[in-house]
């Protein structure tokens, strides 16, 4: 069963955090504070924090870039991925990805389905790693936020959790790249 095993260190993880809008600023951007000060209540630290519209290449560039900067291991957007046309951050997202995580949006759908019942369908949250990064697109409400990080992030980012994690596995994530 899934826990947290006590024993061995805690490890910080360095994390992006991305909000996608057309009308919020900084000061009225309820859901990436909420994932701000979720991550570095666990012990986290926040790595960068920047705001964009809804512009699919826009998005794809700033996540490349948080990609290559070795000082950032995760980053989590927000908003953009619902049905609108403007909801583009999914798009962006799988532009940059070189894995997707498939059971990423599935498991936020059933932590979504037991909060929100069939609203659930409507999100389209995804993860994916790239050039040894996460990245995970999240929905822009707090509530989605919340859920995400209580129930699948903040377990997944701890090497404590057993019986595996994403931290665990962060030397590998480029093994690929090696020269063979």
């Amino acid at each position: 069963m899934s826990r947290i095993d006590e024993t061995p260190e805690f490890h910080p993880v360095r994390i992006a955090i991305l909000t996608v809008s057309d009308t919020r600023t900084l000061a009225e951007d309820k859901s990436g504070q909420t994932l701000v000060d979720r991550l570095t209540k666990a012990g986290h630290s926040l790595a960068a924090r920047t705001i964009l519209r809804d512009e699919r290449d826009q998005i794809a560039d700033q996540l490349r870039m948080w990609c290559a900067d070795p000082d950032i291991d995760v980053i989590i957007s927000t908003g953009g991925t619902g049905l609108t046309g403007r909801d583009v951050t999914v798009e962006a997202h799988r532009d940059v990805y070189e894995k997707e995580i498939d059971a990423f949006g599935t498991v936020f759908t059933i932590v979504s389905l037991q909060k929100i019942g069939t609203s659930a369908v409507q999100s389209r949250a995804t993860g994916g790693v790239a050039n040894g990064t996460y990245l995970f697109a999240l929905p822009g409400s707090t509530g989605a936020c919340k859920d995400a990080w209580d129930d699948i992030l903040s377990l997944q980012l701890d090497y404590r959790h057993r019986p595996c994690n994403f931290v665990e596995i962060f030397p590998r994530l480029n093994e690929h790249k090696r020269r063979k």
